[in-house]
């Protein structure tokens, strides 16, 4: 792990640090390094190639920040369904901001959807803050099209939490399901299903959104609680 952190602070951009460093409040600046996503991304290719992989993925908790992205990097390069699965749930526990948590995208999820929805209620169900938070964003990435059943925002919207972090993502799930079937869940919203922030969050980022049309904005503005 020392190897591996010397390598690591070798890519560090100071600059970058600071301003990284004000979007996550929940991490302790002094554990960011500071290393842009393009060039960790790069790092995490070349670092997978090795035998060290195996060791610094059963290291945890990691210490710094980019050593969570680079773990979340390597579980999206993981091209077998049920050993990401694995990894994802080894790994979210321990996840600490909404930066890694947002990025892990592993491509595999995507190709299994019948089987990931279950997973998405597990971790939604879970109560840990980015573990619930991952579940509801790949619930928004995956399930708002062709896949979308009326089950999955009543499933979003029944989450009860006080924390900002899952109830932002909640917003930003409602937000997107008005933008993209604005029939099927405006009744989450006229009938006041959701709780007042994450109601008038919602209605705020719809508003924001260009894919809602100037009538539709119109009409959430006078829903505001």
């Amino acid at each position: 792990m020392e190897e591996l952190r010397k390598e690591l602070f070798l890519l560090q951009d100071k600059q970058y640090r600071e301003f990284q460093s004000r979007l996550m409040p929940t991490v302790d600046k002094k554990l960011v390094i500071g290393i842009r996503i393009p060039e960790l991304r790069s790092f995490a290719k070349k670092f997978s190639k090795t035998d060290k992989v195996s060791v610094f993925l059963s290291d945890l908790p990691h210490t710094y920040y980019e050593e969570n992205n680079l773990h979340a990097f390597l579980i999206e390069a993981e091209k077998d369904y049920d050993k990401c699965i694995s990894l994802l749930d080894e790994f979210l526990p321990y996840v600490d901001n909404w930066a890694t948590c947002d990025m892990m995208s592993p491509k595999v999820l995507g190709k299994n959807r019948d089987r990931l929805i279950n997973e998405i209620y597990r971790w939604i169900e879970s109560g840990e803050t980015y573990t619930v938070r991952y579940g509801i964003n790949l619930m928004m990435k995956y399930y708002l099209d062709e896949a979308f059943t009326e089950e999955y925002p009543r499933i979003v919207a029944e989450v009860e939490s006080d924390d900002y972090y899952v109830n932002m993502m909640r917003a930003w799930y409602f937000a997107t399901a008005l933008a993209k079937k604005y029939d099927e869940v405006l009744s989450f919203i006229t009938e006041n299903r959701l709780d007042k922030w994450t109601h008038n969050k919602t209605i705020q980022k719809a508003v924001e959104s260009y894919r809602i049309t100037d009538e539709q904005k119109k009409h959430l503005k006078t829903l505001k609680r």
